[in-house]
């Protein structure tokens, strides 16, 4: 079994090793520079450990670890565009560095790519693979869709956000790791196992970087702490404060949300505050930990030894640890 750091590193290598440095340069080399960025690679990271826990082979899985990489950052491309978005890890959103049109454009190329990479799959599990990247595609543009109805909706529900990260960002997650689990010819039992605990991870992990945007530190997070504050963004904090404070508070809070000529930074200042107050903050860890919880029952059930799961169960810990 290969530890979650060496997955990594062996992840980290092959996304180097394989350059986008192909003609026109004007449409690779923005797919070169965003997957050159970084990233914590989660989603290729975990696919290879899915296929680890059946098989040590893992040079099998990384095409269809990087194609699943390659689509997620073929959707941070077009994200950025609808968020209007300045930065992404620290860097310069690629609609920033080149212009709208490329960001468009290579993020087209992008998910073309992605399928080029899972067709290097050989093996006799192609077919439920492909179905599964496939829905999970289409699920990722149901919930940002979703995301862009709650710009205009006036009030979204806790439910209807649970909603929208679960298709924005656990069905990705949950995909990485069933298709590495049916790439490495698992029983199906053990890929609806592992799915069913990708989806919890991946909604904890969205509670977490949605608790990081008000909480955590521009230099570790990568992204302008305040974001979400600034345009309204309905997130689990904003929903429950929303759904919790009376009286002047909430008087206080509708009206910082309804003033479009406020300070950036005394926006932020203010409806953190406010989090704080009402303890938001601690609600948001809390459903998250709820989530981690319901992914170790999962994992439990996937027919493997235990200290083979070791690493996967490490993993999901180090989330609700993470500052980035």
């Amino acid at each position: 079994m290969y530890t979650l750091e060496q997955t990594q590193e062996f992840v980290k290598k092959f996304i180097a090793d394989n350059k986008f440095n192909h003609e026109p340069e004007g449409l690779y080399e923005p797919i070169e520079y965003v997957l050159s960025i970084g990233g914590k690679r989660l989603r290729p990271v975990l696919c290879v450990m899915a296929y680890n826990l059946f098989s040590n082979n893992i040079n099998n899985v990384i095409a269809p670890a990087m194609g699943v990489e390659v689509f997620h950052n073929f959707t941070l491309l077009h994200d950025d565009i609808m968020d209007n978005a300045d930065y992404r890890r620290n860097m310069p959103t690629v609609h920033k560095k080149w212009n709208d049109n490329t960001a468009i454009l290579s993020g087209d190329a992008m998910m073309v790519e992605a399928y080029k990479q899972l067709l290097k799959y050989k093996g006799k599990n192609f077919r439920e693979i492909l179905e599964v990247f496939t829905q999970t595609a289409l699920e990722v543009c149901e919930g940002q869709q979703y995301d862009m109805n709650f710009e205009t909706q006036q009030n979204v529900t806790e439910n209807e956000y649970l909603k929208m990260i679960e298709l924005k960002t656990a069905v990705l997650i949950a995909a990485a790791l069933k298709i590495g689990s049916l790439a490495a010819e698992s029983s199906m039992e053990d890929a609806d196992n592992l799915y069913k605990y990708g989806y919890n991870v991946g909604m904890a992990f969205q509670l977490q970087d949605d608790y990081l945007d008000v909480f955590g530190d521009f230099d570790v997070f990568g992204k302008k702490i305040g974001g979400d504050i600034v345009s309204n963004k309905k997130t689990f904090l904003l929903i429950s404060a929303l759904n919790i404070a009376k009286g002047k508070t909430l008087k206080l809070l509708k009206s910082i949300l309804k003033d479009s000529n406020i300070d950036a930074d005394k926006k932020i200042k203010i409806i953190t505050g406010i989090y704080i107050e009402l303890g938001v903050d601690k609600l948001s860890t809390k459903k998250m930990k709820e989530f981690l919880d319901n992914a170790f029952i999962y994992l439990d059930k996937v027919n493997v030894s235990d200290n083979k799961k070791e690493e996967l169960k490490k993993f999901a810990i180090s989330l609700s640890e993470r500052s980035n």
